[in-house]
């Protein structure tokens, strides 16, 4: 079995370290011969890597590791580029959340307003990891997991329609976790999906476990009465011992009730209830508050006391489970294994009442050859009404990046469903201008 080498693009983020240890477990499946970092923050990524490379030594001496912060050493010679950078930090992120809460909308990591403000940074940071792959190691893939990822895939769509990455997200499977909880599945990869949508906005329209028995009663049952939770908070999964995400999942219950036909991702309460999440914040207090107090604190300090301690024996850092959905698209495109994936590719008639340029998340087969998406067909009024507002937002902000245009990205404020009015839209817009100088380009 071929053994790969792999770069870390976002090497001091508070995954990576999850990431690592899950390639070593792994090594069966994904075997590797170097694995790098590369962060442009060295400070910030010494931290992980110090106790990466502890890890690594202890539990995979064969993999060369190393971190860097030059482009061409920690490119060159590399067959996967797996991508999640978060251009300005969580200190940003705090700002994309609090400010549109400040004029009494949604204020969140990928949605609305919030999800605009780091599209707009995280294009160029995308577009120059693509840069580096292409100059240093042409044959390689990028797996990019860098959010907004509607907003990065059609920018790289429009800026780098010929490269060879492919965008993805881990909220989907996070969801069939919950799922095959319900069902007393042992893994979300024994549910076998039909879904259709953009990312953080889509709906499953039919589940069958391996054996084609219909899972949808069921679910539908459940959901219908306790969201994705659980009657009885016994559900495994890691994301709903926190309270905000707990909330989520159990909110899922009201978006089911709109179309009771199909079951939602989580995400779109934030659309389709915003009233009811700007009630539920805290203007002063919000996610990114959460991340940097609790999870950033608890990982940093972690990777610190192995480096410390010089061993990882014992150590409370485990498998980034985002990170298995990582390893089976990686094998898939090495070792030709057909995985059936969701991943966001180019609509290109595949839902054939939509925008056949829409960036959207659907079933695609992986193999050598890359992506084969699978056809969907034609989906109901309601959900391509609300594609179509939601594609034409993300199109209106790459739009609004390439041509410096004030006016398009108030547009692109102005049609989110989360933001009531084009007066609410540019107080925001002008808002998150002023802490955005930095990062985005100067709109006129």
């Amino acid at each position: 079995m071929k053994k790969n080498s792999i770069v870390i693009a976002g090497g001091g983020s508070t995954y990576t370290a999850g990431i690592v240890m899950l390639l070593i477990e792994n090594q069966d499946k994904f075997p590797l011969r170097k694995l790098r970092l590369y962060d442009n923050n060295k400070e910030r990524q010494d931290i992980v890597a110090n106790a990466c490379e502890i890890i690594i030594k202890e539990r995979a001496p064969e993999i060369e590791f190393t971190a860097t912060t030059d482009p061409e050493e920690a490119f060159t010679d590399v067959d996967f580029v797996m991508a999640h950078i978060r251009v300005g930090g969580l200190k940003m992120r705090e700002l994309d959340e609090k400010i549109p809460l400040k004029h009494g909308v949604v204020g969140q990591e990928t949605c609305g307003p919030g999800g605009m403000a780091y599209g707009m940074r995280s294009i160029p940071g995308v577009i120059e990891l693509i840069d580096f792959m292409e100059k240093y190691s042409p044959d390689a893939w990028m797996l990019n997991y860098s959010n907004p990822a509607s907003i990065v895939a059609e920018a790289t769509r429009i800026l780098r329609p010929n490269s060879k990455i492919i965008n993805i997200c881990d909220m989907p499977v996070a969801i069939k976790k919950s799922m095959a909880d319900i069902l007393g599945l042992e893994s979300e990869n024994d549910i076998i999906e039909r879904y259709y949508g953009l990312n953080h906005f889509g709906w499953w329209t039919a589940l069958y476990d391996k054996q084609g028995n219909d899972l949808m009663p069921r679910l539908k049952e459940h959901v219908k009465q306790w969201g994705y939770g659980a009657k009885n908070d016994g559900i495994n999964n890691p994301l709903l011992a926190e309270s905000s995400w707990k909330d989520t999942f159990t909110k899922a219950k009201d978006v089911f009730a709109i179309d009771p036909v199909t079951l939602p991702n989580t995400y779109l309460k934030y659309y389709l209830y915003s009233d009811y999440v700007v009630k539920h914040s805290n203007p002063e207090r919000t996610r990114a508050n959460e991340v940097m107090d609790y999870r950033e604190k608890n990982v940093f300090e972690e990777c610190k006391q192995i480096a410390q301690d010089g061993t990882a024996e014992g150590t409370s850092i485990e498998a980034g489970e985002h990170a298995e959905f990582i390893v089976r698209l990686a094998g898939a495109l090495s070792y030709n294994t057909y995985e059936r994936m969701l991943l966001i590719v180019p609509n290109n008639g595949a839902i054939t009442n939509v925008d056949p340029n829409a960036m959207v998340e659907i079933p695609c087969l992986v193999s050598k050859v890359g992506v084969e998406p699978l056809s969907i067909g034609t989906i109901p009024q309601f959900q391509k009404g609300l594609i179509e507002q939601q594609v034409s937002v993300e199109k209106l902000v790459v739009q609004a990046y390439l041509e410096k245009s004030y006016q398009k990205l108030w547009q692109a404020l102005t049609l989110s469903k989360t933001v009531p009015s084009a007066s609410v839209a540019k107080a925001i817009l002008d808002d998150l201008i002023e802490v955005n100088k930095d990062f985005w380009p100067e709109l006129s």
